[in-house]
């Protein structure tokens, strides 16, 4: 799969994904005006156009990547861990892609709901989740 940032600056290669998850957290909210679509890609990405990136660190864990030409969300990045959720929106020629989760679904605002049916995690569940899967523990 080829996505790239709406100038053109950017391209992002990745294997194809078929699967897309949908996260509420307020962060994302404001980063882009509403949920964040993104599709999950664990591994290094294959970027033409590096040199248009500016990360931001939105928190001790995570950051937040955009081109620094036009603008447009690239991914948001776990520090110290090859996982990375794409914005969705990058790939347009994408295959078949299904919505497969929402997360921090505690954070939603009320004047939206999507109708998909989906597992629906809060953000402790979505922390808890991940801190299982890594073998980590509070």
């Amino acid at each position: 799969m080829k996505g790239q940032c709406i100038c053109g600056a950017v391209e992002i290669t990745v294997p194809d994904i078929e699967e897309a998850a949908v996260c509420h957290c307020g962060t994302c909210q404001r980063w882009g005006g509403g949920p964040l679509f993104t599709l999950d890609h664990d591994g290094q990405l294959e970027i033409r156009g590096q040199d248009h990136i500016t990360a931001y660190a939105s928190s001790d864990w995570a950051e937040r990547a955009f081109c620094k030409t036009c603008g447009s969300h690239l991914y948001y990045h776990l520090k110290g861990h090859d996982h990375y959720a794409l914005s969705a929106g990058l790939f347009q020629q994408s295959p078949e892609v299904s919505l497969s989760q929402q997360i921090f679904i505690d954070e939603k605002p009320d004047y939206y709901d999507l109708s998909n049916d989906t597992p629906k995690l809060t953000g402790a569940e979505v922390f808890a989740a991940f801190q299982a899967a890594n073998g980590e523990s509070d």
